[in-house]
């Protein structure tokens, strides 16, 4: 029996299978699924990893258990389940563990209309009603019906973004063995682009390298096959494909930031005056151009359960993180990858400029990136910075602790998973942002040693 505790997070399900999630949890998951949603039908997705057939099939004979009926999409993207979700009016299930290593596998779970379902909003109750029903064997009474949503997703995504006019396009889109190798040639289709494919064979092993494109090891064969080739732009995507980072023609990485700009003033010129979310974390580039374009910036903790919130609260069109997760309004408020890939190609081929020129007027800061330190006291790390930094600038809690000067920021915070403290630290200049950068770590490395 799988280990429901330890498996259920804030906003998922996530473990090592079989140890920690195995058929017979996912089986009870399903029927505690369908009980506290109350769902007479709910549509099920999963990943490429080998495990994500027999758990899915798990689920579904849970789910049938309760009366359910269950539309399986088989094998798709986390943002093709949410379309699901959102196009069927059907709460539904998405299995896959993301970026995780071939060990893991999990569960990402919405409400009718691809909302998120939480720790606060039914996860718990869900974990708990599993643990009871765990090794209780029920007939299965309700029907599944096998639909392919593939092709819907393609064209529903195509009617968000208009590629059909924009100017040929060479790019490469890694796919690290995850499931834009089943999606982009499907929303790619008929379009003015020249795609050259990365590793778009469907393995959950992940032969070529892990499929999470925020390390920067991950992206080396794509910046050199960008170059080689003689692209306009590379993009890679997460195992599960909801996550898409940008490589320019020159095989420099493009900040998620400089995308949540882009995009934000894209969405701005459809919807003049609209709120743009973004999480502290993001350059203050960003908040700036949306006010330049008339737009209103709304700041949230770091987290996608905070994204989504802000934006069911304040009707925002859009929401982008600097984990390179972008949420649209016209998705269910749900993030898509693929869809903000859209918009930088879009942005790109409605124009003649290569693309580190054209998002050169959304960076306009110097970032540190994010700088991990292992810390075992890290409310005394915390502590001293707020000490050494006290009158130098003005501070703030939502997420840590954000501290901004003339010209300057940074906002160091704890890790949700791991004994870390997490820096990003900006600047106008260059030099200002290392200074910042450096003292801060010098502080917190005393606190580790």
């Amino acid at each position: 029996m799988g280990d429901l505790a330890k498996i259920f997070k804030a906003y998922d399900v996530r473990g090592v299978v079989p140890d920690e999630l195995d058929e017979p949890t996912a089986e009870a998951v399903g029927a505690a699924f369908v009980e506290i949603m109350g769902a007479e039908s709910v549509v099920v997705a999963h990943d490429m990893r080998e495990s994500s057939v027999p758990l899915a099939e798990a689920f579904i004979r849970g789910a049938l258990s309760r009366r359910a009926d269950v539309v399986h999409a088989g094998l798709g993207s986390t943002d093709l389940l949410y379309y699901a979700s959102g196009s069927l009016g059907l709460p539904g299930v998405m299995f896959t563990a993301s970026h995780n290593p071939a060990r893991y596998n999990g569960m990402k779970m919405c409400r009718s209309g691809a909302v998120p379902i939480g720790g606060e909003t039914g996860l718990t109750e869900i974990r708990d009603r599993a643990a009871e029903l765990v090794g209780v064997t029920a007939t299965p009474v309700g029907s599944v019906i096998e639909k392919d949503l593939l092709p819907g997703y393609a064209e529903h995504l195509r009617t968000l973004v208009e590629l059909r006019g924009i100017r040929p396009l060479k790019v490469v889109v890694d796919a690290g063995n995850g499931m834009g190798g089943h999606t982009v040639p499907a929303v790619f289709e008929g379009l003015p682009i020249e795609l050259t494919p990365l590793y778009f064979e469907l393995d959950g092993d992940f032969p070529n390298h892990e499929a999470n494109p925020l390390e920067p090891h991950n992206l080396v064969d794509l910046q050199r096959t960008v170059v080689e080739s003689g692209a306009d732009l590379g993009l890679a995507f997460d195992g599960d494909a909801d996550r898409c980072w940008v490589i320019d023609e020159r095989g420099e990485s493009v900040s998620p930031s400089a995308i949540t700009a882009l995009v934000a003033v894209r969405e701005l010129a459809k919807y003049p005056g609209a709120t743009i979310i973004h999480n502290l974390i993001t350059s203050l580039g960003v908040p700036e151009i949306v006010r330049e374009h008339g737009g209103v910036p709304v700041r949230t903790r770091v987290g996608h359960s905070f994204i989504k919130a802000e934006m069911a609260r304040t009707g925002a069109v859009f929401g982008g993180e600097h984990s390179a997760h972008y949420y649209f309004r016209d998705f269910w408020f749900a993030d898509s990858g693929m869809l903000a890939a859209m918009h930088v190609l879009a942005a790109l081929g409605e124009q003649d400029r290569p693309l580190s020129e054209m998002v050169a007027a959304y960076s306009r800061y110097h970032s540190s990136g994010e700088v991990n330190s292992a810390v075992s006291d890290q409310g005394e790390a915390l502590r001293r910075v707020r000490e050494a930094f006290a009158g130098r600038g003005d501070f703030d809690e939502l997420d840590g602790l954000t501290v901004t000067g003339s010209g300057w920021w940074f906002n160091l915070r704890t890790s949700n998973t791991e004994p870390l403290l997490r820096l990003n630290a900006e600047a106008a200049d260059a030099g200002m942002m290392s200074a910042i950068r450096d003292e801060v770590l010098a502080i917190v490395g005393k606190v580790s040693e």
